[in-house]
């Protein structure tokens, strides 16, 4: 692999032009030519034409079973499979298309070179709606208004995504759930009692 010196973070507005053109990489199909890991969890990528069905059992649900194995509150279990059949309310007058995502793009994964170029790095790559990427920069702080404004000049974003956000964050709360325990339970509990009541 090719050796990139770090050296601090990237300009926010050169970080948002850099993803929004990696975002315009686009498939046909959601998901990805392999399976891969997100942190240590398998993350399942069988190719699906629809987005919110990929969502629904690769994702949401695939972490709902994990958390039933792993002994979680019964509760938890039931209203976030009650979520996963109301999905398609959240995507009424949204078409995500099938861009290349990072996947795990939380603050420790990003970057900048000697140049002060954007770099990523750790993924847990797939095609999926671009929201996924933005929500996760958003769960465990904020690349700020710089950054948004940059992205937004690229690839715009669907007045929803604040709808959705904690929807794509709740797949990472619950492998944080499943990783590390019971705190990470309850705030997917709340997460998705929120979700519900939209």
């Amino acid at each position: 692999m090719e050796y990139i010196e770090l050296n601090g973070r990237a300009p926010p507005e050169r970080l948002g032009q850099a993803l929004a053109a990696m975002h315009h990489c686009c498939h046909r199909r959601f998901g990805f030519d392999c399976d891969n890991t997100i942190g240590s969890t398998p993350q399942r990528n069988s190719y699906s034409d629809d987005w919110v069905e990929f969502w629904r059992l690769q994702r949401l649900e695939f972490q709902l079973q994990l958390a039933q194995r792993n002994g979680f509150d019964a509760g938890l279990i039931d209203a976030g499979q009650r979520l996963a059949e109301s999905l398609d309310d959240f995507f009424i007058d949204y078409r995500p298309r099938a861009s290349l995502l990072h996947g795990d793009l939380w603050g420790g994964n990003q970057a900048a070179d000697a140049a002060g170029n954007p770099v990523i790095y750790d993924p847990a790559c797939y095609y999926g709606d671009h929201e996924a990427d933005l929500a996760m920069m958003q769960l465990f702080g904020n690349p700020g208004e710089r950054f948004f404004a940059a992205y937004r000049e690229r690839f715009p974003i669907d007045p929803g995504y604040r709808r959705r956000r904690d929807l794509y964050n709740l797949y990472h709360v619950l492998n944080h759930a499943n990783l590390f325990g019971a705190g990470y339970g309850a705030q997917a509990g709340r997460m998705i009692e929120r979700l519900l009541q939209r």
